[in-house]
């Protein structure tokens, strides 16, 4: 069974910046797309940052030249660096990855930005 695990969220002031954290049961080698969603409240998940298994990466508009995907397949790991952030990056940061036809999912993790 893979299990995601996120780790890294908290309470940062604007400007700061928070490493997230997501940790996989499995090997990541193969994946197809790893992916780093958010949502806030009253406001539907979207999707943050993506990497594909080739290593392509693509980011949502808001969060361009912020926030950046990366990966260690050796350690299993998929890391959302995130700097200069604002108070609209407030939300609930979740992981997923799509091995072969399956997406999973990690239980989230809440990043607050607030002075």
């Amino acid at each position: 069974q893979v299990q995601l695990v996120e780790s890294g969220g908290g309470l940062v002031q604007p400007g700061g910046s928070l490493r997230l954290s997501c940790a996989a049961s499995v090997s990541i080698v193969s994946i197809y797309f790893g992916g780093w969603y958010r949502q806030a409240p009253g406001k539907q998940r979207e999707l943050v940052a993506g990497i594909t298994g080739s290593g392509s990466t693509n980011y949502a508009d808001s969060v361009k030249g912020r926030f950046t995907i990366s990966r260690d397949n050796a350690l299993k790991m998929v890391y959302l660096q995130m700097n200069s952030l604002k108070p609209e990056d407030t939300a609930v940061y979740y992981c997923s990855l799509r091995l072969g036809t399956n997406n999973y999912w990690g239980q989230g993790t809440q990043v607050t930005v607030s002075s």
